[in-house]
């Protein structure tokens, strides 16, 4: 197994994340790696958790990685996120990303929850996996 190369599949899904025109006209700047201390916007997104697991095989390391990328707001309804939701699935579903180190073999949604959250925040969590090799 090798998790070497989950720095760089993260930055490259920042990246394209933060270079979307369709995003970025939909939350701005605020998208995050980690939100920030203080305020936050009315609606943003942010990367998440991350669960890994082998895919070596005779040829190559190479690992799955299930990641989450979130989308936040403070709205009453879930419309505004769900258009954010839709926009960041639109981006890395099946996206085409280069990284900085080993090889995106693919990239697919996987699944969604939105749910409700104290202080009146609603949240939608979506989970891609990836799989990459390091070769």
């Amino acid at each position: 197994m090798s998790y070497a190369v989950s720095g760089a599949l993260q930055a490259a899904i920042y990246g394209a994340l933060q270079g979307d025109a369709t995003l970025t006209g939909l939350v701005g700047s605020a998208i995050y790696d980690a939100p920030p201390s203080g305020t936050l916007p009315g609606l943003y997104v942010t990367l998440g958790a991350e669960r890994v697991r082998d895919a070596s095989d005779g040829s190559n390391a190479g690992a799955w990685h299930d990641l989450t990328v979130a989308v936040v707001t403070g709205a009453a309804g879930f419309s505004a996120a769900k258009a954010v939701a839709g926009a960041v699935s639109d981006l890395l579903h099946e996206a085409d990303l280069s990284l900085a180190r080993g090889r995106l073999v693919s990239l697919r949604f996987r699944r969604a929850e939105a749910k409700r959250e104290r202080g009146g925040l609603r949240r939608i969590d979506m989970t891609f996996r990836a799989r990459v090799e390091d070769a």
